[in-house]
Parts: C-alpha cells; sequence; structure tokens
C-alpha cells in the first residue's frame, strides 16, 4: 500500500487549478501459484484519490478502482532454439517493462499503471543473444468520465483490437566492451471504438540503445535513438484528414561511479523529442507507454514534462549511502523542439512562436528511506521550475512564473 500526499503551487499545465494539493492510496494485492516450470498469476490494483476540487487534474492517471491488471499464466522451457537457451511464454493480462522503458513500461510513480492483455515470448541463447516479442491489446483505463472517476466508480479496464501494440526487442551482452547493444521495433495501431474517437494513429518506432552499466570507478553510459514514422489524423472528428509521421527522439548521457561507501554517481545528460512544425510531416514524438519520473520529472499533480517537444540537458548526482537510504538531485534546462508547438505535456502553446522556445530551469530532488528494511519506505520528491519566455508568455500560459512541487510517500508492504 502506498499513501501519497502532494501538493502543487503555480502548476504549469493549462486549465487546472494554480495552486492544488491531493491524497494518493494505491493497492496491490498479488496472488501467485509457481511450480518448477509454470507460473500462474494474478495482481489487483486499487488507485483512488481524496480531497480533489473542480479544478484539479483527477483522470485515469490517478484513480482506477479494483482493477485485475494482470492474470496471467507462464511457461519455461529449455533448449528449444539450441542447447543453452530457454524460452519463456506468458499469456493474459500483465505489466511490461521493456529495454529502457522508455516506449513500454508500467509506470511505477503514477497512482495507476499500464496494463496490456496478449502474448509475451522471452528467449534466451549462448553468447550474450536474448529477445522479447509482444503482441498485446492495451488496456484502456475505465470508467473516464469525470464524475465516475471522482466517485471511484468500478468498472473493468476495457481491451480490443482498436488499439494494438506489437513488436519487440532483441540485445547482445558485451557487443562492444563492456557495453550491451539492443534493437528495437514496435508499432501500434488505434482506431476509433463506439464512444471513443482517436486521431487513429498507426506508428511504426524503430530504433538502437547502447549501454553501459555503471560500475564503481568507471565511466558508464547510455545511447538510444528512436525513428518514428507512420501517420495519424489530425483530429479526433471521424473525417479528419491523415497526416504522415516523421518524428524523432534521441537520449544519452555519460556518468562515472565513485568507489566509496555512499556510491555516489554523477551524470551529463541530454533528451530531445521532437516537436511539430507547421507544414510538410507531423512531427510530434510519440512515447507509446513510456515512463517518465525515472528520467524527467514526477507525474502526479505537476505531470508536466514527457517525450514531447522537448530539448533539455541535465546534471544528475545520486548516491545510496546504505541500504535503508538513497537520494538524488536533478538539475535540467529546458527548450521547445518546435517553439509553434505545445511544449512538452503542458498544453502552453504559442501558434506563431512569438514566445520563444525556453521553457524553464527545473531541479528536483528524491529521498527515500526504509523506516523499517523491507517492510515500510519514506519517500519525499521536491521540485521546483523557474518557467521561461514560453511558459510566462504564450497566450494560453497560467499566470505565475514558479512552480513548486512536493509529495509525501509512505509504502508499506505486507
Amino acid at each position: 500500500m502506498r499513501l501519497r500526499y502532494e501538493v502543487i503551487d503555480g502548476q504549469p499545465r493549462v486549465g487546472f487549478n494554480q495552486s492544488d494539493d491531493l491524497v494518493n492510496l494505491r493497492t496491490n494485492i498479488l496472488a501467485e501459484y509457481r511450480s518448477d516450470h509454470w507460473r500462474a498469476a494474478i495482481e489487483l490494483y486499487d488507485s483512488r484519490v481524496w480531497g480533489e476540487g473542480d479544478g484539479t487534474p483527477v483522470t485515469t492517471n490517478e484513480v482506477n478502482t479494483l482493477e485485475p491488471v494482470q492474470a496471467y499464466v507462464a511457461g519455461d522451457f529449455d533448449n528449444v532454439f539450441g542447447k543453452g537457451s530457454k524460452l519463456t511464454l506468458t499469456a493474459g493480462r500483465m505489466m511490461l517493462n521493456l529495454g529502457s522503458r522508455r516506449l513500454v513500461a508500467a509506470d511505477d510513480y503514477r497512482n495507476t499503471t499500464n496494463g496490456y492483455s496478449g502474448l509475451r515470448a522471452d528467449i534466451s541463447a549462448r553468447g550474450g543473444w536474448k529477445a522479447t516479442l509482444i503482441y498485446t491489446l492495451p488496456q484502456v483505463r475505465l470508467p473516464d468520465d469525470n464524475a465516475s472517476l471522482r466517485s471511484s466508480k468500478v468498472r473493468l479496464d476495457r481491451e480490443s483490437f482498436d488499439l494494438v501494440l506489437w513488436g519487440g526487442q532483441i540485445s547482445k551482452a558485451k557487443a562492444i566492451g563492456p557495453a550491451m547493444a539492443e534493437m528495437t521495433y514496435f508499432h501500434l495501431g488505434e482506431r476509433d471504438a463506439p464512444g471513443r474517437p482517436t486521431r487513429d494513429r498507426s506508428l511504426d518506432t524503430i530504433g538502437g540503445r547502447l549501454i553501459a552499466e555503471p560500475r564503481a570507478g568507471k565511466v558508464d553510459f547510455e545511447m538510444e535513438a528512436l525513428y518514428q514514422t507512420g501517420h495519424i489524423s489530425m483530429s479526433t472528428a471521424a473525417l479528419a484528414p491523415s497526416q504522415l509521421v516523421r518524428a524523432s527522439f534521441l537520449h544519452a548521457d555519460v556518468g562515472f561511479s565513485f568507489a566509496g561507501p555512499w556510491k555516489p554517481r554523477l551524470s551529463i545528460e541530454f533528451d530531445r523529442a521532437s516537436g511539430h512544425k507547421p507544414g510538410g510531416h507531423y512531427g510530434r514524438f510519440d512515447t507509446l507507454f513510456g515512463m517518465r519520473r525515472a528520467e524527467l520529472a514526477p507525474a502526479g499533480l505537476y505531470n508536466a514534462i514527457g517525450r514531447a517537444n522537448l530539448v533539455t540537458p541535465g546534471v544528475r548526482l545520486e548516491a545510496t549511502p546504505n541500504k535503508r537510504l538513497d537520494w538524488l538531485v536533478v538539475y535540467r534546462a529546458m527548450w521547445a523542439d518546435a517553439r509553434e508547438d505545445s511544449f512538452s505535456t503542458t498544453g502552453v502553446r504559442d501558434a506563431g512562436g512569438l514566445s520563444g522556445s525556453f521553457a524553464g530551469n527545473q531541479v528536483e530532488v528524491r529521498l527515500r528511506y526504509w523506516l523499517v528494511p523491507d517492510r515500510l519506505r519514506f519517500e519525499f520528491d521536491g521540485l521546483l521550475l523557474a518557467k521561461g519566455r514560453l511558459l510566462r508568455e504564450a497566450p494560453n500560459a497560467p499566470a505565475k512564473g514558479w512552480t513548486r512541487y512536493g509529495s509525501f510517500n509512505l509504502t508499506a508492504v505486507f
């Protein structure tokens, strides 16, 4: 069970209260059966909020009551692809965290998570080769109307062939020195469903990643590049014309882990997610079902920074002084890749581009401490955003020049 109290002042997103607070509670119950080669599991998520006002952002990101997000069976099979190989097949409802988690993830900071119904195959072979293949119907969280969400109404999430995600990843350990190489391809297909108009996305995302994991006294690094093609409707209207998509994403970081009991790691990082510029192809990158908290910023009441129309270099310092305590501090400067497009996930937009592209400077901290080892953990997340010209002067920008966000969390494990 995770209990969270969060508060914000100077909300940077459009259409919500400038100052707000919210109580979140997420309860997970997992039952699992295991034998030598077979597993079956069901996991229930119950996510609720209290204390919201009329302008509080309460969506399916915050509320999803009594939902069996996972209900699957899995089997392990040896030597299917040669001696020393292993195949694991999983079928049913499941959570997925694949590769860098920038495209397919089960978000953990958010009060609700992403669920996927379908098939998964994990393959490992000699020489450090691994592959994961999926064919899934992402779960659409329900209910999604304002009244039902605020009353915590129970309704089973929906999966159908109106929203399909398939593809996979293949990786090779120690492909270049100590670095692992990974190739990625995912296809997202979306179409209108009764009562649910969409932008009819048909997106192919292909990319590659090279990563050397952190080691004490060593330099580590990660680079991932993704390219997105396909088509998307210009609006959710039934007869809206379609646009070709040409979008991209790049992540790069280099770090150094110092020896010593605190295990400090200092890194420099850079992210660029393309935005849409007038004329030509649709250029706004779609992160599909990717996480955000681990790299960019908290979700919850803040939820302003995601992988869309964003250019951001940053510096990160993190440490683990002991088994009970860890902390991090991150600074980043932020620009819009396309000044005419809405900035990241804020909804702030200057269609004429007259407000420039600089969005601001962001500092965030996180501290986690096990009050009772493996049973009760406290977490504090704090963020300060000094808004730049774009977030202050765009025609629909909220009035305040600073954003302050904090959350206090208690997680109990039974």
